[in-house]
């Protein structure tokens, strides 16, 4: 656990901005402990940090500028903060090399849940060649530097027949422990809902914010019948709320499930659907990390408090 007086020590140290109107209330309750939110991984029970960092826009665009220094300092802060899950692919530039080979000279390697991806089908439809996605896998092993992965999931639902094949061959020869399938794309809602209804998968990785709740209404309901675990990605819409937000103050009443920013006011909306696993958005700066990571602290929003946040951002 962290106090809440540590926690606001450890934003004001790295820069970053609460929001929010009512700094001292906060300090008021400032001994409150917070408690690290963990999900269990429905197929084994295993708990992970509800909060992880992904590896795609900014941290994709410092990774392949070699900008050794701010990787190596965001992925300090999420070891050192309390969270493990580290999302990528081999899609998104040199996030997997760069970030493979920094957590190798940090000494954490260990500590990281690695889940990354593979596609060499494409997203268009096309047929992947068992070859190719071999190899491209052998290298995700090596640019990771471990023999057993953590996840590897078919990412944007490539070739799913002949890809999640590969995936369910390394499952069985114990060299990766979970296997999914991801998309972020509406148009692929429909498959993944089979996909879901129909495979063996441990993992989906999905799209979820507060302004777009549509995995809501089938896909995460099914995720929990299933019994299959659930990564969000984007869950500040990429940069659509961003906007949205922009100019105003996080609400005082916010303090009530312990967000004290928008970064953790959101990602405790997504982390309150009982189906979600980990939210992995991305990031390059270290007070970032440790912001997000204020979302898997404390305690979540009920179910009449996630409708007054819907209320107040469908309001701005």
């Amino acid at each position: 656990m962290i106090s809440r007086r540590d926690y606001l020590k450890l934003c004001v140290a790295t820069g970053v901005a609460l929001g929010t109107k009512s700094v001292p209330s906060l300090a008021a309750n400032a001994d409150k402990q917070l408690a690290l939110i963990t999900r269990a991984i429905p197929a084994s029970g295993q708990r992970l940090p509800a909060v992880g960092l992904g590896s795609s826009a900014t941290f994709a665009e410092v990774a392949g500028s070699e900008d050794v220094a701010a990787v190596r300092e965001v992925l300090q802060a999420l070891i050192a903060h309390g969270g493990r899950v580290f999302d990528t692919a081999p899609s998104y530039g040199a996030s997997e090399a760069v970030a493979g080979r920094v957590a190798a000279e940090l000494g954490i390697t260990d500590q990281v849940f690695w889940a990354t991806k593979l596609n060499v089908a494409g997203w268009g439809g096309g047929r992947a060649d068992p070859a190719a996605a071999r190899a491209q896998l052998e290298t995700s092993f090596q640019r990771l530097g471990k023999p057993v992965l953590d996840l590897i999931q078919v990412h944007n639902l490539g070739d799913v027949p002949t890809q999640l094949g590969l995936l369910k061959e390394l499952r069985a020869d114990g060299r990766v422990r979970y296997i999914g399938v991801t998309t972020t794309f509406p148009r692929q809602y429909a498959e993944l809902e089979q996909i879901l209804a129909r495979e063996p998968v441990n993992f989906i990785g999905i799209d979820y914010a507060i302004d777009n709740r549509t995995m809501e209404e089938r896909i995460l309901p099914l995720a929990q019948d299933r019994g299959v675990g659930v990564l969000v990605y984007a869950p500040f819409g990429r940069t659509r709320l961003w906007e949205r937000v922009r100019g105003h103050a996080v609400p005082e009443w916010a303090a009530e499930f312990d967000a004290h920013s928008w970064a953790q006011f959101f990602l405790k909306f997504v982390l309150s659907h009982p189906a979600v696993t980990v939210a992995t958005p991305a990031t390059s700066k270290a007070r970032h990390m440790i912001d997000n990571l204020g979302g898997a602290l404390g305690v979540l929003p009920d179910a009449d408090m996630r409708r007054r946040m819907i209320a107040l951002v469908e309001d701005l």
